[in-house]
């Protein structure tokens, strides 16, 4: 049985099963995910004769790191190897750093079924959905490489606490695999887990109406982002066939029920692609179709370069966009990815080989 992404329930039980009290679960989930033990014989909270029991009866293991793409930037882009049974299968997850925090852009899927036509990672297909504990390994490892590349830091900077923000934002659609998701996200947002917080865990979504239906009845969830990219239905069936299936009325149907807390604001994400939806009128039905909604905002992401048949907005087209959004009432930002050199960025998460020769799909 493997530990990783198992709920602390489940660990009890697990504990239970094998003999032990049932606190022994909250023990392993302490050392797990709090104490950040990647190894049971490390688990020092366990009595010995337990552990060794454990070691027979359990497994745990984490993402093995396949290859690192290191970005000019600062950025690093992990091709991690899964093995659950004998489904292996490889997913990538982008770390970018910056100045008093730092971003962990993690996959849900290996591959992707939705087929956002201005998407790499639309090309590998669906290979199949993560378990929770390979999305919450994703993070973990992540976290771990971070804290060893700051060894060599500076002491005053070793003792800052950074900011750690999570989005769902790499291969897959995190609502086409929303058990597992959850089962991760409990974690990640439990205080006597991982503990992050749900004002810094953003999942992104590419409009799947009755996920965020389901989403919005979780008592525990992150932030919810929508991927918009295009201002009428028309335009967004060519882009995003999903929304042949789900189209703007329903979308946005969903997204005006969708409970909001205090604090928080409904995102929507626009690619934004040269001569196809960067138009000053493409700007003005965006402001019509969000006009019944409250507390959104919009960033505006321009499109990422990569072997599809798109070229990005000019920088003036891009400005005006923003500016005719920001003075009729609606909030937008520009919103540059990181690591667009190593294919780290929004859109280019594609198994791709970065070298001096043509990008290769790895095998």
């Amino acid at each position: 049985m493997p530990l990783l992404g198992k709920s602390k329930e489940e660990l009890r039980q697990l504990c239970v099963d094998l003999g032990e009290p049932a606190y022994r679960g909250d023990q392993i989930y302490h050392a797990l995910y709090a104490e950040k033990r990647y190894a049971i014989a490390e688990m020092s909270n366990l009595p010995a004769a337990f552990r060794e029991t454990l070691g027979r009866e359990a497994t745990l293991r984490l993402p093995a790191i396949k290859r690192r793409f290191s970005s000019q930037d600062g950025s690093v882009r992990y091709l991690f190897e899964l093995a659950e049974g004998a489904r292996s299968a490889s997913v990538e997850a982008v770390y970018m750093p910056s100045e008093g925090r730092k971003t962990i852009c993690i996959s849900t899927q290996a591959g992707c079924a939705v087929d956002c036509r201005f998407c790499l990672t639309a090309q590998l297909g669906l290979i199949r959905n993560l378990t929770a504990g390979e999305i919450i390994g994703q993070v973990l490892v992540t976290l771990t490489e971070a804290e060893k590349s700051n060894t060599d830091a500076p002491t005053q900077a070793k003792n800052e606490k950074q900011q750690t923000n999570v989005v769902l934002m790499g291969q897959g659609e995190p609502l086409l695999n929303f058990e597992n998701v959850m089962e991760a996200l409990r974690i990640l947002l439990d205080p006597e887990g991982v503990g992050l917080s749900p004002k810094h865990v953003t999942l992104s979504t590419s409009g799947i109406v009755p996920g965020i239906e389901r989403l919005a009845l979780e008592p525990v969830r992150p932030k919810l982002a929508i991927s918009l990219n295009a201002s009428n239905d028309e335009q967004r069936d060519k882009l995003m066939p999903i929304n042949k299936k789900y189209p703007l009325k329903k979308l946005l149907d969903a997204c005006r029920a969708y409970p909001l807390r205090n604090w928080e604001h409904l995102t929507f994400e626009y690619v934004m692609l040269g001569g196809i939806n960067d138009t000053p009128e493409d700007a003005r039905r965006v402001v019509r179709l969000l006009a019944p909604l409250r507390r959104v905002k919009v960033n505006l992401i321009p499109w990422n370069p990569g072997e599809l048949p798109y070229q990005e907005s000019t920088e003036q087209n891009i400005e005006t966009f923003r500016r005719i959004l920001n003075e009729k009432g609606v909030p937008a930002f520009v919103r540059y990815s990181r690591g667009r050199d190593v294919m780290a960025a929004c859109g280019q998460l594609a198994l791709k080989e970065v070298s001096n020769t043509p990008l290769q799909v790895l095998g």
